[in-house]
């Protein structure tokens, strides 16, 4: 079940994106840079068929290929004796573009885990419309001679390893390797074997949990960067994927309750250079307090130092480069792809816009979108590839809307 509310709120979860109405008798919809202000196609605007993802911007068509891994170190009591934490992770990376259109995109989320999460919302949208990522399944990797740096990503309580794709794909279409992960028992996942795993009020999954899934998957891409494919099932990987990443360049970034377990993995995990929390409440037993001396971000809403205390008291243990940044007009569930898939599907339904406003802020879609291409996008070119960008300075011209607080 998805865990809502004052009770959510105060273990560092949150709510998944959503469509919250009483009459849907359900919590929402968890549909949980470039600084060209002409880079991203309108992305409020109703489609005739199946929701749309904005293109990423980069110069590189877009890649993935999901992995299914196996942390033999870590039991897993729920699934029985002798069994072992297993996890399903997306790798996003840059492809060839001679080759890419030859292979098929990635729907934004697997059949099986799709239908499981309408279900449990009790959303009522055809899964048939569900959106197509800019990914093409198994296409060769772009390589230039430069391994690619690495970000991870950890999503929010309840919620699923799609719910930020615009960012990931973003990323890999500017030359990252991106690797998000279903955190199981907190998430909508499905395995291979087609075996469905929803979040769970009986396992408890804390933003240690999703810190813990975090270093392991590191622990994954230093194994592929050696030329291991750490596959459980052996599946054959795109190539030019083996010996591809740079496990010596790392960042990460999560939302929610994913935003405080990067900040608890940076913490535990020196190979972690960079981290960005997206609207992380910092709340965890215990809190992440270590002093940070890497590079730390955060874009924030609900959340914000100036009425959220946790995170405050974890602003004061960053020692190195920071910053805070807060879209004007933004809530919780803005940032992510809930800021486009949401408004879509409200004109489907026929939504009224006071409803949207309530579901995703009063930050118009577009700009919202642009906002999550671009300032991510800076942080890890400015900290993982030491490129300057003059967005992270100080307020933009191209982005009025983004408050800088000191």
């Amino acid at each position: 079940m998805l865990r809502t509310g004052a009770a959510a709120l105060a273990v560092g979860a949150a709510v998944p994106l959503g469509l919250a109405d009483t009459a849907w008798g359900a919590p929402t919809l968890s549909v949980d840079a470039s600084a060209d202000a002409s880079a991203s196609p309108s992305v409020g605007t109703a489609p005739s068929a199946r929701l749309t993802l904005p293109a990423p911007t980069g110069p590189y068509p877009v890649g993935m290929v999901p992995l299914h891994l196996r942390d033999t170190s870590r039991p897993d009591p729920a699934a029985g004796p002798g069994r072992f934490r297993e996890l399903m992770a997306t790798v996003w990376y840059p492809a060839r573009s001679a080759d890419a259109d030859a292979y098929p995109l990635a729907p934004w989320m697997t059949d099986g885990a799709l239908r499981a999460f309408l279900a449990d919302t009790g959303f009522a949208l055809d899964p048939s419309l569900a959106p197509l990522t800019s990914g093409h399944q198994g296409a060769p990797v772009h390589r230039t001679g430069h391994r690619l740096p690495v970000v991870l990503f950890s999503h929010g309580s309840g919620s699923h390893r799609a719910d930020h794709t615009v960012i990931a794909q973003e990323l890999a279409g500017h030359g990252y390797a991106v690797v998000t992960v279903d955190h199981t028992y907190d998430a909508f996942t499905e395995f291979p074997d087609g075996t469905v795993s929803t979040p769970s009020d009986t396992v408890p999954v804390y933003p240690r949990d999703h810190a813990a899934d975090a270093r392991f998957l590191l622990d994954c891409v230093e194994g592929l960067a050696a030329g291991r494919n750490p596959d459980v099932d052996g599946r054959a990987l795109p190539a030019g994927l083996l010996g591809g990443l740079d496990p010596d360049t790392v960042g990460m970034f999560g939302w929610s309750k994913g935003g405080t377990a990067t900040a608890l993995a940076m913490g535990a995990d020196q190979r972690i250079r960079a981290g960005l929390a997206i609207d992380g409440p910092m709340i965890a037993n215990p809190a992440p307090t270590t002093d940070l001396d890497r590079p730390f971000m955060m874009m924030t809403a609900d959340f914000a130092r100036a009425v959220n205390p946790a995170a405050q008291t974890f602003w004061t243990h960053l020692r190195g480069w920071r910053l805070d940044v807060q879209a004007t007009g933004a809530v919780h569930s803005s940032y992510g792809d809930n800021m486009t898939l949401i408004p879509q599907a409200a004109k489907l339904l026929g939504l009224p816009d006071q409803q949207v406003r309530q579901m995703v802020g009063t930050l118009d879609p577009d700009r919202g979108i642009r906002i999550q291409q671009a300032y991510p996008l800076a942080f890890f070119d400015l900290h993982l590839r030491h490129r300057g960008h003059r967005l992270l300075d100080g307020p933009s011209r191209v982005f009025p809307e983004v408050v800088f607080h000191g």
